[in-house]
């Protein structure tokens, strides 16, 4: 098992960082959030789960150890292989993962892409007595970043992904502003915008900018 890497980062893309280790660059693939606490050229640490398939070896990366176990956990339910286990750590933190898992909150599993609400109570039931109670207190354990700070709202996780994959903050706002709507449809349909995929949609208009 592979439990980290370390070394500078080399590439950055919408989904993977490439991390430089003793001269070989390691592909490891990354929710957004994460993505964004990374630089080009900076160095970085990322906990990481080595998934291995007949045909491929894929090598997910994490801000932590939490996030991993999380990940591994997570899979133990039937159904939920390493790219759903992503999703839902793309769209809640551990802790709001345990939160909603021992509150029985379906609807902050259906806030994840590809889990519908039969999906989300066979999940709350295989779940239940797997990820445990939230590590945080209060509603702080219900966010990512749990603590003394509030954590940042889509906008401003959506423009430290798009500084962090290299794009200039300029660049970045007018793509945030292009995507506002989607985000404000979510919000007055009573859903949380969903990063990952305004992100594909921002890097679209920055595309067709270029």
């Amino acid at each position: 098992m592979i439990a980290f890497v370390s070394g500078p980062v080399a590439v950055l893309t919408p989904d993977t960082a490439v991390i430089e280790v003793g001269g070989i660059g390691m592909a490891v693939h990354c929710t957004p959030g994460t993505l964004a606490g990374l630089r080009t050229g900076r160095p970085a640490r990322l906990a990481t789960s080595l998934v291995v398939r007949e045909d491929s070896l894929t090598l997910y990366g994490f801000a932590d150890d939490d996030e991993r176990q999380v990940f591994e956990l997570l899979q133990t339910a039937s159904g939920v292989g390493p790219r759903l286990a992503q999703a839902m750590l793309a769209v809640h933190s551990p802790d709001a993962l345990r939160l909603a898992v021992s509150t029985g909150d379906e609807k902050a599993l259906t806030a994840v892409p590809g889990i519908g609400k039969k999906g989300a109570q066979k999940l709350l039931l295989e779940l239940r007595d797997r990820l445990g109670e939230p590590v945080g207190t209060g509603t702080a354990a219900a966010s990512r970043g749990a603590g003394a700070a509030a954590p940042p709202g889509w906008r401003e996780q959506l423009h430290a992904a798009l500084v962090g994959l290299g794009y200039a903050p300029r660049e970045a706002e007018d793509a945030v502003a292009a995507v506002a709507p989607q985000a404000e449809a979510a919000l007055a349909g009573g859903d949380s915008p969903q990063v990952p995929r305004l992100l594909r949609a921002a890097l679209q208009t920055l595309n067709r900018a270029r």
